[in-house]
Formats: C-alpha cells, structure tokens, sequence
C-alpha cells in the first residue's frame, strides 16, 4: 500500500486532493500533517500530526519524523510556500517527491519573472509592469491603459489584487497593504475582460500526460473581496477550447521544456476572446481538484480524470493506460459549491452527483 503524506492537510485544496485519492480504484495510506491546529481536523485522513509553519526552524525535521515514523513513501506539498520550502531543501527531505525543478518553481511563483518569460517567448500574457514607486503607476496608466490590474508578486489566492482605474486607487491600495505591515511586492498587468480560465495538467518528463480545462463563473463570497474574485469558485463548468489548451501547454514549456508533475494554470480572455496566461501553479493542484476526480468516476466509472492519482503513480514510477492529453471528461459539466454546501455535479440541468453522497472518512 503507498504511503502517502499531504501537507497543508486540514485546507480546502489539499481535502480536494485526499478526497480523490480516497476514490481511486486503490486503497492509500494517507498522513495530514498541518500546523494549523484546528483545521488538521477538518482532514479526512488515516493518522494526522501538527507540524510548524514551513517557514518556521525544524519544519524539515519534523517531516521527516513524521516520515520515519509512519513510513512515509510520497510526500505532496500543497500550499504555494510549502512547496516552495520542500523543493528548495528537496535533498533533505527522506521520501520521494514529484516536483519540476527548484528553478522551475520559483519562476512559476514569481508572477514578474514568469510573465517576462512568456511574452519573450511569444505566449499570450497579460503585459507587466514592476511596481516600485507611484511613478511605476503612472507608467502602468501609460501603457497598459484604463482600469488596470494590481495583484502581489508572490501569492496565492488572489492576494493583493485589485482592480483600478485611476492612479490615486492603484496608490492607495498598495498603500494600504503596507500599512497593515504587510511588505508585499506589486505589479501592475493589463486588465483583461474575458472569461477567467483554469488548465489542470499532469507532466512527465516534458510530455503532457493528461490535462482538462475548465471555466470559473461564480466565486465564493464575491463582494468580500474589491474585485469581486476571492481565489475559490462556486460555480464552474468543463470546457473543451483549442485555444486554452494551445496556450496553457505553450506558457507551461516557455518555462521548462522538461517540466515534471502538476502544472495548474491560470488564464483569462481579453475582449477578442483571446485566452491570456496570467500564472502558472506548479506543484500543487487547484483548489478543486476532487471536481474532475468525482465526474470522471461518475461519468465513466474510471480515474481518467482523477489528476491527483495519476500524478500519484507517476510519481512512484507506475504505467497508466493511454489517455486523450486533452479535454479528458466532457464539457458542459457544472461543479456547484459553497461553504457548509457540499458540492454538486450537473450536466444539462441533471444532477449526476453530490458529496452528500460520498463519505471522507
């Protein structure tokens, strides 16, 4: 049986990924481990430990405790500075991870240094601007145009964004953030209007293994946030489109052409229609991820849409059957969720599923 710890284990993201682990067609040992001490038992997990944060000294140590302990084999990082600490400190840690390269990671979590990359290489992405000084702002008014887009640098979740459409608003958000102490570095990017997009992808050696995109419609708790998208949707739905795929596959490679595990990107439309990179997650899956593992159990009684098993046995060096690299479930289906609400799977206004149905532990 694998022998498999999580990270992270109590948040949203990673209960999506150890809930498609539970659905698939073998049984796992999974080891939570989070150094939040309330939500570690939110984890629907075999055995679960606190850890400290992953800044913190001795967060290598106590993996690896951890790891000795319960035999660990796998280790999966799921929050973005998790799998930052683990591929930089990669040859301390005493179990297999499945992680690009360390420089590869953190190109991808520099949202400045990725976009440069890709616009050199010719990938649709937003244009960027360093923010530096209110002098910066002024340029990014310049060139990029009426409102703009202010996100932090480094981040997940949608930190530090905002829209905003004259220079005092662009100023005194970033003022705002410093003055709760927060030393976030900023960029300014064209404001893009189209549908926001999400590429799921798996990746060995270079070669695309299986991907599915989809479209986020709805978030939760929009109006908590000024520019109405809080990092997680509510409603989204499957979609097949050319162009996405072309894109997210051209931006994952422009970074590395050998790239290996999850590559979850980020894009959004322009006014054409025109699908733009704006990050690329690498490492870790989408919040979401348990929405395609459950429709591909639902719609085909398999895993061909289970992302995180498929990574899982590539990891431990595993055969999987033949799969399409693209668009792996249908379109049209809908993954509807909110908090307290276990999530629903609809297609043409069917209910095919619901988590009701299905229990974690």
């Amino acid at each position: 049986m694998k022998r498999v710890m999580v990270t992270g284990a109590g948040g949203p993201a990673s209960i999506n990924f150890i809930a498609s682990l539970k659905i698939a067609p073998e049984d796992v040992y999974i080891v939570g481990v989070d150094a939040n001490k309330f939500r570690i038992n939110l984890a629907p997990v075999n055995s679960r430990f606190i850890v400290p944060k992953a800044t913190d000294e001795g967060y290598i140590d106590a993996l690896n405790e951890i790891t000795r302990r319960e035999n660990i084999d796998f280790i999966h990082a799921q929050p973005d500075i998790e799998v930052k600490i683990l591929s930089e400190n990669r040859e301390k840690i005493n179990a297999n991870l499945f992680l690009p390269s360390k420089e590869t990671v953190r190109i991808c979590q520099d949202k400045l240094e990725s976009a440069r990359i890709w616009l050199k290489s010719g990938v649709p992405a937003a244009r960027t601007i360093e923010i530096r000084s209110e002098k910066d702002v002024e340029r990014a008014f310049e060139e990029l145009g009426s409102p703009i887009w202010i996100r932090a640098r480094y981040g997940a979740g949608g930190r530090g964004s905002t829209p905003a459409h004259n220079i005092e608003t662009a100023i005194s958000w970033i003022r705002y953030w410093r003055a709760r102490g927060e030393e976030l570095q900023f960029i300014a990017q064209e404001y893009l209007s189209g549908r926001n997009l999400a590429f799921h992808s798996v990746w060995k050696d270079g070669d695309l293994i299986v991907s599915m995109a989809r479209e986020r419609i709805e978030y939760i708790y929009p109006n908590l946030a000024p520019s109405g998208v809080t990092g997680t949707p509510a409603v989204q739905r499957t979609i097949h489109d050319k162009r996405v795929n072309e894109v997210a596959v051209k931006s994952i490679l422009a970074i590395d052409p050998n790239f290996n595990g999850i590559a979850c990107v980020d894009l959004k439309e322009d006014s054409k229609g025109i699908p733009h990179v704006t990050e690329i997650n690498a490492g870790r899956m989408f919040t979401t991820s348990f929405f395609f593992s459950y429709a591909s159990k639902v719609v085909y009684g398999d895993y061909r849409g289970n992302l995180p098993y498929i990574y899982l046995k590539l990891a431990y060096g595993e055969n999987i059957p033949s799969l399409p690299k693209f668009d792996i479930l249908p379109e049209g289906i809908y993954w509807i969720r909110h908090i307290d609400a276990p999530a629903i799977l609809i297609k043409d206004d069917k209910i095919l599923g619901s988590m009701y149905e299905w229990k974690m532990t």
